[in-house]
């Protein structure tokens, strides 16, 4: 996307209000959140609390279709739920977050519900990122990287990660390839990764 483009995407954006049904306490340095709401998601069946600060997070991607505008990252947010919820009979979208190739963030159960991510060891104590594509043969564009990188800073500025949290790739903690190969060559070299 050329700079005019992005910077056009970005006026619409604020325009049309995403992110503004933000937690009102949210510091100025957390970019937006695309809501629930603006995406479209089904009401969630979610109620167990994610006790803050997180220690850890988990990163993942989806494995599936990539997205790279508002309008189809809303469409395969939907299709992650979707799936998750009907298919896999969770009571929601499994991950806190949801990461498009568009450079936004997608609420999925948030900062303060546990997420259905990386098994009953890991699900209480961290929160789930994912990156909504495959990542074994290709890297995410730097926009996707840089919001999953303002996201973590944005949970440490509102108390939801602890200051020293730790980055785990998806395979450090389940037999899974997820991050796949490429993104999670790239999380290896974030300042707070642990194997």
């Amino acid at each position: 996307m050329s700079r005019p483009c992005a910077l056009l995407a970005w006026a619409l954006l604020a325009l049309f209000g995403l992110g503004a049904a933000q937690n009102k306490e949210t510091p100025a340095c957390c970019g937006p959140i695309v809501p629930r709401s603006e995406w479209g998601a089904r009401p969630s069946e979610c109620s167990q609390p994610l006790r803050q600060p997180v220690r850890y997070v988990v990163i993942s991607h989806t494995a599936g279709s990539n997205c790279d505008t508002p309008a189809s990252c809303r469409q395969q947010a939907q299709n992650v739920q979707h799936y998750h919820a009907s298919t896999r009979r969770w009571c929601d979208v499994a991950y806190n977050f949801l990461i498009g190739e568009d450079g936004l963030v997608y609420e999925g159960r948030g900062w303060n519900i546990k997420g259905e991510h990386t098994g009953p060891t890991w699900n209480p104590i961290s929160i789930g990122i994912t990156f909504m594509g495959n990542y074994m043969e290709r890297v995410p564009p730097p926009r996707a990287i840089r919001a999953a990188q303002s996201l973590m800073a944005c949970g440490v500025a509102i108390g939801a990660l602890r200051p020293d949290y730790e980055i785990k790739g998806h395979r450090d903690v389940q037999q899974t390839l997820s991050p796949g190969d490429q993104l999670y060559a790239i999380i290896q070299n974030w300042p707070h990764y642990r194997e």
